[in-house]
């Protein structure tokens, strides 16, 4: 006689906190949303505290206008009116997109650069060259440009050592003529290293089979790099590149610290920010200086978002 197979299987009891399939489910998912928002609220809690209010604000202040006389009064976008016809700010703010017409594209040339070729060593020397190259966004910017002010001086620095020894007098790099480059060298300096570790990443991230590919097909070095690499990692380029807009078109900390040994080269209204610092903090109109903070805001959202639509569709502009 064969043995049966139908044997009945007895099924576990369901785990505890099991939803079921009557009303008790809808109560088990508020339960897991409460908890969901009882995890994030102290983000919430600071995010609203140390950046939402400050902002609200801000934009509060920058609607009315305060004097001796007059007291306080609501403009309205009077302030904003004011701003974009203020020489002053207008000047800074071409100065600080001039800037960033050529300080970003070394920046991302440099980083690229090494990117590219800490890509290709297998070595430990790879390691401690990213290494090195990311030590100066760890500097804080503050100690940067003080260091950087000391090279620069010709009085106290290297600089009128090493030019002793061939007869010449060092030049003066925070001269009116030479602190457009001095900026460009302390800001590269500072950025260059973060930016390369965002493009080795992407760089990490591509499949080694197409690199073996192309060499089965002869390509070289070069032509790996152009046609392959460089093309691969054009969403991270794109990402540098905004990062380095919204970071440029806000430029204070490195002339705000070299500008107290520049000799009148660097002067309180250099760029938008430090205008918009000077105006609250030396001559204490803070409706003023809220404007022209949220003015530069606003051109620094527009830019971004200009340059984002125009790649929405490639995702890169290569």
């Amino acid at each position: 006689m064969a043995a049966r197979t139908d044997q009945v299987v007895a099924l576990p009891p369901p785990a505890a906190g099991t939803p079921r399939p009557a009303g008790g489910g809808s109560r088990w998912r508020k339960r897991e949303d409460a908890k969901g928002w009882l995890f994030i609220a102290p983000f919430g809690v600071v995010f609203l505290v140390f950046l939402v209010a400050p902002l609200a604000y801000a934009f509060y202040l920058s609607l009315y206008t305060k004097g001796l006389a007059t007291g306080t009064k609501f403009v309205g976008l009077g302030n904003y009116t004011r701003a974009f016809t203020d020489e002053v700010f207008l000047d800074g703010l071409w100065f600080v997109v001039k800037f960033s017409a050529v300080l970003i594209p070394v920046q991302m040339l440099v980083s690229l650069a090494a990117a590219l070729v800490l890509d290709t060593l297998t070595t430990r020397l790879s390691r401690f060259s990213r290494l090195m190259m990311f030590v100066p966004y760890a500097i804080p910017a503050v100690i940067g440009a003080l260091m950087w002010g000391f090279l620069y001086s010709p009085n106290f620095g290297p600089l009128q050592q090493l030019f002793e020894l061939v007869g010449m007098d060092a030049p003066t790099l925070l001269s009116p003529d030479n602190v457009f480059g001095a900026l460009v060298n302390v800001v590269t300096w500072q950025w260059a290293g973060y930016y390369m570790i965002v493009i080795y990443a992407a760089l990490q991230g591509i499949d080694p089979a197409i690199y073996e590919a192309a060499e089965i097909d002869g390509a070289t070095g070069w032509q790996v790099a152009l046609r392959i690499k460089i093309p691969m990692v054009s969403s991270a380029l794109v990402l540098i590149l905004v990062f380095a807009v919204i970071g440029t078109l806000q430029f204070f900390t490195e002339p705000q610290i070299l500008g107290r040994i520049s000799n009148g080269s660097i002067p309180p209204d250099f760029t938008p920010n430090m205008y918009a610092f000077s105006t609250a903090f030396s001559f204490a109109q803070f409706n003023y200086a809220s404007a022209l903070s949220f003015a530069l805001g606003a051109v620094v959202f527009v830019g971004v978002y200009v340059f984002l639509f125009a790649t929405r569709k490639r995702g890169s502009f290569l």
